[in-house]
């Protein structure tokens, strides 16, 4: 038989190691996220976890279903290599800034850096990979427009690829 290693490469597992995909500074942000959501405190998030964590972020009555297809996302029980694992291939998919920041530049003209929110929405919904009417609220109530309907897209593509907002 094979060493575990081996046979874990042979069975086409995952050899690299996910804390060399992050920095120190990442790693430590996404343990204080997996600490903030393990609200039982048990070293594992569940489903309970999850709705408690909704409710502490102001959204109750999240459904049952809803929570079960989160953990199900998961191979396994949710630990923290479990959860840094599926940031990381969340992460993976990723675009780079620049890249993304170019798509929303075309739309730019006048390179002020936003487009017109209606404008967005109208692409998203109706070119390449369509945006559902779903997909399209939850973008906007993540990045509302200003109150003159304008998206901030430098904004938008530092959180898709940082995860959090820029200090302005």
């Amino acid at each position: 038989m094979a060493p575990r290693r081996a046979r874990k490469k042979a069975e086409g597992g995952a050899s690299s190691n996910v804390f060399s995909m992050f920095d120190q500074s990442q790693i430590q942000e996404f343990k204080e996220a997996f600490t903030i959501m393990d609200q039982n405190r048990d070293g594992f998030i569940d489903k309970e976890d999850l709705r408690d964590t909704f409710a502490a972020l102001g959204r109750i009555n999240v459904k049952n279903e809803e929570l079960e297809a989160m953990v199900k996302e998961a191979p396994g029980p949710i630990n923290f290599t479990v959860f840094l694992t599926m940031f990381g291939e969340k992460l993976k998919g990723t675009d780079p800034e620049e890249t993304i920041l170019h798509a929303f530049k075309v739309f730019d003209t006048e390179g002020k850096g936003f487009v017109k929110a209606d404008f967005i929405k109208e692409k998203l919904m109706t070119q390449a990979d369509r945006f559902s009417e779903e997909e399209v609220k939850q973008m906007f109530a993540a990045f509302p427009p200003d109150v003159c309907g304008n998206l901030d897209y430098r904004n938008l593509c530092y959180v898709i690829t940082h995860g959090e907002e820029k200090d302005m």
